[in-house]
């Protein structure tokens, strides 16, 4: 992955990426680097480098390269591979989650359930033989049978956010790879080792060469494989205005597009919800990460008489957070992953105050002893937030919640209905009969009931509708299979069932 160097007084200087192509790591040459943060020191741990348009070519030339002989492997074959893959990271789990915290700063337990959710995806992948089995019709008409394939693509990418090193890149190649494609990975240049430990690990599992690879980057990177003809297919997961453009473009240049994109996540607070389990289920779902998920809860709804009580169970628990380096046992919510995405949470949470907006509990000029460089921001806490404020209409990426009053359910569905993100939502209820017309008259493509966080299992699948997501496939299970391979239909009849003659009408059973 890179190499840690010591200067002549001994001490550390950051370790070197490199890109990893053709089954093995590629110095770059463009010239052009980032800086990886440890996000609880504020040390640079790494240096990225930003890759240029010769440096993806050559990645994709690579995955090209490997294409025809990868997908013309028995899916049992590829299975196998991906099953070696599964046992190493089984055996690496936590020196991969050590990576996730080290470079994003979640807490170690949260980075250990984020690589189990990777490893679920891989484990689903590895029933491929079964998941490509498709239908066979005998004696459609004349002598005439048909049936359907499913066949890879070619070349597929995928460019990862931040927020999960390990699992979103997950939710792509795995699949990808299963169907038979070739794959090439941009991570986001903020936190990359784990997406070469990944590369390292799959060669270790009999991977051919070429048929999985990395190259770092930023916009020239990105638009590099929009751009290129050998490039079949991208996915993508990060923020709406990039998932509208990469879709724009991606599709402009004839490429097949999944672009998950923002999501403003609602967890309405019903009058007989049990509150106990709303206000833990809140301050997990809203500070977990330090707010820095796609399905965190950035919006509580607190129905009817039940907003002041809330109010009142969240605030000491919010104020409580205990917040500091990921790696500790004790912390519940590490920094966030860079000094200008604080800055950026931080302008939100004055524009509210700017807005009117009640500041409850206020985490700015959080500071964590020993750690005074690190990235943090304490947990923040609004009241009585307006559907014009920006931090109700925009999403924010951190740890703040803002809590929105209404009087009954019928205003509370009509709400979320009216936001432009529809990626997660959540209702808190005892009533089996709320529950039921919650789930059905809400337009959000992942919905709990009394669950804060509805993140699919491994074969079911991940999306969100409206402005939270553009194309028309959702992200790994049979959505995967589906976005990674082409349907065919073919029919077949043999000489002896032909009849003799013309034939001047379309097919059809007799």
């Amino acid at each position: 992955m890179g190499e840690t160097h010591r200067s002549e007084a001994g001490v550390s200087t950051p370790a070197t990426l490199t890109h990893y192509v053709n089954g093995k790591p590629l110095d770059a040459t463009s010239g052009r680097y980032a800086d990886v943060f440890n996000p609880a020191t504020g040390a640079v741990a790494a240096r990225v480098p930003l890759a240029s348009v010769a440096e993806v070519d050559a990645a994709v030339a690579a995955a090209h390269a490997a294409f025809p002989a990868w997908s013309e492997m028995a899916p049992i074959k590829r299975a196998r591979i991906l099953f070696k893959f599964k046992d190493l990271l089984d055996q690496h789990h936590d020196e991969l989650a050590e990576l996730v915290t080290r470079e994003h700063g979640k807490v170690f337990s949260d980075a250990k359930g984020e690589v189990m959710r990777g490893i679920e995806i891989v484990e689903f992948a590895c029933g491929i033989p079964n998941l490509l089995k498709t239908d066979f019709t005998d004696q459609i008409g004349g002598g005439i049978d048909n049936w359907n394939l499913r066949q890879p693509l070619g070349v597929v990418a995928g460019v990862t956010p931040f927020n999960f090193p390990m699992m979103v890149p997950c939710w792509m190649f795995p699949i990808a790879l299963a169907c038979g494609n070739t794959f090439v990975l941009k991570p986001s240049e903020r936190d990359p080792s784990a997406s070469l430990r990944l590369a390292e690990l799959l060669h270790e599992a009999g991977l051919p060469d070429g048929v999985f690879n990395v190259v770092h980057g930023d916009k020239v990177a990105v638009d590099a494989l929009l751009a290129h003809p050998d490039i079949a297919a991208l996915s993508f997961v990060g923020s709406t205005p990039i998932a509208e453009y990469i879709y724009t473009e991606g599709t402009k240049h004839g490429k097949r597009v999944q672009a998950l994109g923002g999501a403003k996540n609602h967890l309405v607070v019903m009058p007989d919800a049990d509150l106990d389990q709303a206000v833990d289920a809140l301050i997990g779902a809203a500070y977990g990460s330090a707010g820095e998920r796609c399905m965190a809860i950035s919006v509580a709804v607190a129905v009817g008489h039940i907003a002041d009580e809330l109010i009142e169970r969240l605030t000491p628990r919010v104020k409580s957070l205990n917040i500091g380096d990921g790696m500790n046992e004790a912390t519940e919510m590490g920094p966030l992953v860079t000094a200008a995405h604080r800055a950026k949470v931080q302008g939100y949470i004055d524009a509210g105050v700017a807005a009117g907006a009640k500041l409850v509990v206020d985490g700015r000029g959080h500071e964590v002893p020993g750690r005074e460089s690190g990235f943090f921001l304490g947990g923040t806490l609004f009241d009585d937030v307006k559907t014009d404020m920006s931090i109700y209409r925009e999403e924010i990426f951190g740890p703040v919640l803002s809590v929105v009053r209404v009087p009954d359910f019928a205003s509370a569905v009509e709400l979320i209905n009216g936001h432009e993100f529809a990626n997660g939502v959540s209702c808190f209820t005892s009533d089996g009969g709320v529950a039921r017309a919650f789930s059905r008259q809400i337009k959000v493509g992942m919905v709990g009931i009394n669950v804060p966080i509805p993140v699919p299992m491994a074969w079911h699948s991940f999306g969100g509708w409206k402005r939270s997501l553009f194309g028309d496939h959702h992200a790994y299970g049979e959505e995967g299979v589906r976005f990674y391979t082409r349907y065919k239909s073919i029919m077949q009849r043999w000489p002896d069932s032909i009849a003799k003659g013309a034939e001047f009408t379309m097919p059809v059973a007799k």
